[in-house]
């Protein structure tokens, strides 16, 4: 077997600097404290608003197509579903067209929490957005989307 090499401090700030991974998770943990801190108000957080936007459908989605849309599994969106099924603001059903199936209704209580939630999320995305004018905004997250 061949020794391994020690990693050197240089290969670490190599790491530090070209990292996409690293980058995108620094900068999605900046961005969910920014969002966090402007949807307080609301009693919503960032992912809550996620989750509550992505249940704003003229048909109740399945469990699977919002894990689905949130690149999350379907165990951590039961988990994130609790907290707002608790305060009333999402109601899972039984599938009429497959009883082994969940759907996912958004309340009006749930509704009134978005209507309240949008105009803060509006705000603050414009806001980033200017300041990363200079980056080009709308390519950014055609490159994240690619990367989805």
């Amino acid at each position: 077997m061949s020794k391994r090499e020690d990693v050197t401090f240089q290969t670490t700030l190599f790491v530090r600097d070209h990292c996409l991974c690293l980058a995108a998770n620094r900068a999605a943990r900046a961005l969910a404290r920014r969002f966090d801190e402007a949807l307080r108000p609301t009693g919503l957080t960032n992912g809550q608003f996620s989750l509550l936007t992505s249940l704003n459908r003229e048909a109740p989605p399945s469990i699977g197509s919002v894990a689905r849309l949130l690149a999350m599994d379907r165990t951590t969106l039961t988990a994130n579903l609790k907290p707002l099924e608790r305060r009333g603001l999402v109601v899972t059903s039984v599938d009429p067209d497959d009883r082994r199936g969940r759907r996912l209704t958004l309340t009006e209580a749930g509704r009134e929490a978005l209507r309240a939630a949008t105009p803060i999320w509006r705000e603050l995305h414009a806001e980033i957005d200017r300041s990363l004018e200079a980056f080009d905004p709308g390519a950014l997250r055609a490159g994240l989307g690619a990367l989805a």
